[in-house]
């Protein structure tokens, strides 16, 4: 199979991953008790003007009309407008986007700082203080819940010795470093690090701990081939052979895993971004949540949806790249 089959094999099944998640959000919203019309007017209001509301809405028509006509809209763009605030649902999700992007990112990049040396330690110092401590990390990582560990942060870093902020996010990544290339001042840009830093931890807490896992059990395998043992009898720097031969033979694994992670990070954001007051769309859903404002709850989700089907037709094409033996499998 070409690789052009391949990548167009992949968007197929990512289009009907996301036909599922649109249809099957649909299908809640249909399912759920409670009647749409009294966010919008008050439950006392005249039988008249509910009516004419409730065809406006198009609820009065028959499922399958509302779903065709819902599945219609998604393809031109038109996700309709929150019960709640009256708006149109797309620019609320895409207003709140950027702030779950940063939020993901810097979690990423916590794991990726933190997990792949303490890996590379860990594999080759085995049986040592070292690899103790990190696999009492890694095991402590994974099982510590984040929203947990967030609110411990708050607490302890926050409250107790007031070196991070609690929360909220005063200022974006992109107007701190336009305001720094622009000014060369830096005091937005770390206000910005001050306040992401704890979020970011709580997040990527436990994908630091897979990774380092990860990191380790590779190298493991990879440094007890032939060909390491060939490169050391060489006379090799131990250095050179552990980050350039054993690590990048290493990393095919951890890309695909850190590829799929980004995307369950974005997802994973919501309790965190709750925690930390953080104004992504993990808040924004939980709001949109708490007042039954369906056409907000179903485009966030399908964003995210979307978000996470893309980032995995990502990591499988760099995987096939990298990889090309994965395409005939």
């Amino acid at each position: 199979m070409s690789f052009g089959k391949f990548l167009s094999k992949r968007i197929l099944q990512g289009v009907i991953v996301v036909w599922g998640v649109i249809t099957g959000t649909f299908a809640l919203r249909a399912a759920s008790p409670g009647d749409p019309v009294n966010l919008i007017v008050d439950p006392a209001a005249s039988p008249e003007l509910r009516e004419r509301i409730r065809e406006e809405l198009g609820l009065n028509e028959p499922l399958y009309v509302q779903y065709a006509d819902y599945l219609g809209g998604i393809l031109t763009g038109d996700f309709g407008y929150s019960y709640q605030s009256g708006q149109d649902v797309l620019p609320l999700v895409v207003q709140r986007l950027p702030a779950t992007l940063e939020l993901a990112v810097a979690a990423t990049v916590v794991a990726i700082v933190i997990a792949i040396p303490l890996g590379v330690v860990s594999a080759t110092r085995r049986n040592q203080p070292a690899d103790y401590g990190a696999t009492l990390f890694s095991l402590v990582g994974i099982s510590t819940p984040n929203f947990w560990l967030g609110i411990m942060l708050i607490l302890v870093l926050a409250v107790q010795f007031g070196i991070f902020p609690t929360g909220q996010r005063p200022v974006g990544f992109a107007e701190a470093m336009g305001t720094f290339v622009t000014t060369l001042h830096a005091d937005e840009l770390l206000t910005w690090v001050r306040h992401i830093t704890l979020p970011a931890i709580a997040l990527g807490t436990y994908f630091t701990a897979l990774i380092t896992r990860l990191t380790r059990s590779g190298m493991v395998d990879e440094l007890g081939k032939p060909y390491v043992t060939a490169t050391e009898a060489k006379g090799l720097p131990a250095v050179l052979i552990r980050y350039k031969h054993v690590l990048r033979n290493t990393m095919i694994p951890i890309i695909t895993v850190l590829g799929l992670q980004l995307g369950t990070l974005i997802g994973g954001a919501v309790i965190t971004e709750t925690v930390f007051a953080w104004p992504g769309l993990g808040l924004r859903l939980i709001n949109a949540i708490y007042t039954l404002d369906w056409p907000l709850i179903q485009g966030i989700i399908i964003v995210i949806g979307v978000g996470f089907v893309l980032i995995n037709i990502v990591v499988d094409s760099l995987y096939a790249y990298l990889n090309p033996r994965v395409i005939d499998e």
